[in-house]
């Protein structure tokens, strides 16, 4: 079997053929009038009407004076058929190849072919070629799923071979796409303004996460890249707006998981003159909207989970469901109750673990559990630093957070706009993080400043792409694009580059 170097040097053979008979091999100009699928779909009406179509070779089938050519695009495949008698000869100023030419094609090549749409004889939709053109020639052949191009090492590496390889992949980030276009559709009905804010930060805050650092060499300053959206959103309620959202990246240095990476796309929105029950019945609907636009369903078996997002949403309370399960009070319960609780249930206890990391991770064991959908409100005040209380419990928040197939998929609550409380739990957060707790918020002043000039009551909420890895039943780096790895460069890239330096 021939090893890659063997066969990208044969079609660098070929592309020094292709170039010595004048061909071009990357033109710049294409003709495609039709797409393949607008081909197939539209049979009757195209049918022995001549039509340009365009797209990459999958398959290349040569018969004496005939030849089946397979191409396809984003949108589908499409055969073409080739007669010796009928395409037209060599014409090397327009990238135009003869039918003695198709011993330089191979599958991977891009092709230009203009003809009439037919039937062949066995019934197959076809454009029979009358002109054929070369797009750009490949040098390295596209693994099928037969050559064992299966290993997700390999696939995150050359995602763009895994999107022709495996059409699932592909099809992903098309639903990936659609999830936060109808997210953002679903703002613009509602009236939401969108304002893009810095991704850079002097300040970050508006998560417990530890923040990527870099350094601006035109005010010689460290910045932060931005762990959220939130602080920059509020500041904009504080001048005026009274719906506003931001669709953008967010990095949080942290490890990678199924659920996290320390790059992805977030949203966030904040709402003047709206309460935490008014983004409760909002979100409900804008999740149900959302997840249907994407998925076309409401009903998922995700797991061993079977979520419905039709049915009516459950409420649970977080400090009653903290004692149904451990017998501890939150508000009352000391360090050494809760590091007890964590190592009854053989839950893993860090020396460095305070009382709201402690429950939080009480709360994330029972949370692996819920099939949802759960509403669980009334955080407590401690884990919860900016988020209004509640008049009937001052320990507890208004806040609002989605459980779904034993995930939080979302975070929302009364906005803190008490200047004097929000310093006082701010004060509460850098302690944390001077002990040691690089989570923990940072005491951001410019933003006291702003609520001191007069925040008006608000909602805000927030959700990641994790919702749509959820509902797509994948990880996390199988959920984008392009995941961040280790660089490597393997030993057959290095052969074939002997005097590149990489």
């Amino acid at each position: 079997m021939a090893t890659l170097k063997e066969l990208r040097d044969e079609r660098l053979r070929k592309l020094d053929e292709l170039k010595q008979l004048g061909i071009n091999p990357y033109p710049a100009h294409v003709n495609r009038d039709h797409s393949l699928v607008e081909v197939v779909n539209n049979f009757e009406e195209l049918n022995n009407k001549p039509v340009t179509v365009a797209g990459r070779i999958i398959n290349i089938r040569k018969f004496g004076s005939i030849a089946f050519i397979v191409i396809k695009d984003a949108g589908g495949q499409l055969q073409l058929f080739l007669s010796a008698d009928k395409v037209q000869e060599l014409s090397s100023g327009d990238s135009q190849l003869g039918f003695g030419q198709l011993s330089l094609l191979d599958s991977g090549d891009f092709i230009e072919a203009y003809g009439q749409v037919v039937k062949t004889k066995t019934n197959e939709i076809s454009v029979d070629v009358d002109k054929l053109r070369l797009l750009t020639k490949s040098l390295r052949p596209l693994p099928t799923k037969q050559d064992g191009f299966s290993n997700k090492e390999e696939r995150f590496r050359r995602r763009y071979v895994d999107l022709n390889v495996n059409r699932e992949v592909y099809d992903r980030f098309i639903r990936r796409s659609k999830f936060w276009q109808s997210t953002r559709d679903f703002l613009n009905k509602h009236d939401f303004i969108e304002i893009n804010t810095p991704v850079l930060e002097h300040t970050t805050g508006g998560a417990d996460a530890t923040p990527f650092v870099t350094h601006m060499d035109a005010l010689d300053q460290d910045f932060y890249l931005r762990i959220s959206h939130e602080l920059p959103l509020k500041r904009l309620l504080g001048g005026g707006y009274e719906k506003v959202f931001d669709i953008g990246p967010r990095f949080r240095n942290e490890n990678y998981s199924d659920e996290h990476l320390p790059e992805h796309v977030a949203m966030e929105w904040y709402w003047a003159y709206a309460d935490w029950r008014d983004g409760m019945k909002f979100m409900t609907e804008m999740y149900r909207h959302v997840i249907n636009e994407t998925f076309g369903t409401l009903k998922f078996k995700l797991g061993e989970f079977d979520v419905d997002l039709e049915k009516d949403w459950e409420e649970w309370d977080y400090a009653e469901v903290i004692t149904k399960h451990y017998g501890i009070s939150v508000y009352d319960c000391t360090l050494d109750q809760v590091k007890q609780a964590l190592s009854d249930h053989k839950i893993e206890v860090e020396q460095t673990d305070n009382k709201a990391r402690g429950i939080d991770k009480l709360w994330k064991n029972i949370r692996k559990d819920i099939a949802g959908p759960v509403w669980l409100i009334n955080t407590p005040k401690f884990i919860s630093p900016l988020s209004k209380v509640n008049n009937d419990n001052p320990n507890s928040t208004q806040r609002f957070q989605p459980v779904i197939a034993g995930s939080e998929l979302g975070n929302g609550f009364s906005e803190l706009n008490d200047p004097v409380d929000q310093l006082s739990r701010f004060v509460e957060q850098q302690q944390l993080r001077d002990s040691g707790d690089e989570e923990a918020m940072m005491l951001d002043i410019d933003f006291i400043e702003m609520l001191e000039y007069g925040v008006p009551p608000s909602c805000g909420w927030g959700y990641s792409e994790r919702v749509f890895w959820v509902f797509e039943g994948v990880s996390a780096r199988e959920g984008v694009p392009f995941p961040q790895l280790r660089q490597e460069i393997d030993e057959t890239t290095r052969s074939i580059y002997p005097d590149i330096k990489i």
